[in-house]
């Protein structure tokens, strides 16, 4: 870990903090199954608390003897790990000596380049939106409705594809091979949280979902990673029935971030056929892309 300024208060104090809050926790508290054994100690186990934030036991155990200091990301998950109050976040951040870097700080909301945001005003005959930082929804066409959802009627911090892919009922049952798609946005999103890895965006979204979602747990602490250039996706709409999607995904030259993914099918396929019933309800005389 990367030694941060100021005054160390000791190896072992955050370490302590921590052993002493999950002891204050029960399984029920943050949403775990009591199987009802005994326990040696009162509290959550060290697994338990590791499960919940995303990280391995090995690490965890090492963080409260006091043999690693925490990054931001990892402090923010567990912060939502415990269920701390706003006091115990400040005083685990500055025991930690990163009080300056707490994740309620919040961002300028990220915007599409507008370049990308032309190109994606072109396609009009095929799905694709505009993926940000943490692959945050940023735009999208008609199309992409149509394939996904009316992305427009989501609360903001909601247009998230991860998020989505784990949380969101229709979109989860309308990926065929669904375990293979949601571990790939999983990796991607790992290789988003090298780039950044104190987004405080980020750390939020990490710990939501690592709380809400077993596999997300689990495949997060994996720590499994893949730029998910490309590949093809297999849906069953419910309007049009299967259909199989070229996945191709294009990158920002100007190092933002941010990415344009494009759906296609191969001409003369059902899938095509389909995709142009679907782009043929939703093509209208007005702007085509939807930026929130």
């Amino acid at each position: 870990m990367t030694p941060t300024s100021g005054p160390d208060p000791g190896p072992g104090e955050v370490g302590a903090f921590l052993k002493a809050c999950r002891a204050q926790l029960e399984p029920r508290d943050v949403g775990l199954p009591d199987t009802g054994s005994l326990r040696r100690v009162a509290g959550l186990r060290r697994q338990e608390v590791a499960q919940l934030a995303a990280i391995s036991v090995d690490y965890y155990t090492r963080l409260e003897q006091g043999r690693v200091r925490a990054s931001a990301t990892v402090l923010a998950t567990l912060t939502r790990a415990l269920r701390l109050d706003d006091d115990q976040q400040k005083y685990l951040y500055e025991l930690a000596g990163r009080t300056d870097a707490r994740p309620r700080r919040r961002r300028p909301a990220e915007r599409p380049r507008p370049a990308m945001r032309r190109l994606l005003d072109q396609l009009t005959a095929t799905p694709a939106f505009i993926l940000g930082k943490r692959l945050d929804i940023l735009a999208w066409n008609p199309g992409a409705a149509a394939l996904y959802t009316d992305f427009a009627q989501l609360l903001p911090d909601h247009r998230n594809y991860v998020r989505l892919l784990f949380t969101d009922p229709l979109i989860r049952g309308m990926h065929r091979h669904w375990e293979h798609d949601a571990r790939d946005a999983v990796a991607a999103l790992r290789m988003d949280a090298a780039a950044d890895p104190d987004d405080p965006g980020l750390a939020q979204l990490v710990g939501e979902l690592s709380v809400q979602d077993p596999d997300f747990r689990t495949w997060w602490a994996e720590h499994r990673v893949t730029s998910a250039g490309r590949g093809t996706k297999h849906y069953h709409h419910t309007l049009v029935g299967d259909v199989s999607l070229d996945c191709d995904t294009w990158n920002s030259p100007d190092g933002s971030g941010q990415r344009l993914v494009i759906l296609t099918a191969e001409p003369g396929t059902p899938s095509h056929d389909a995709l142009r019933i679907l782009t043929s309800w939703t093509t209208t005389p007005q702007r085509q892309s939807r930026t929130p």
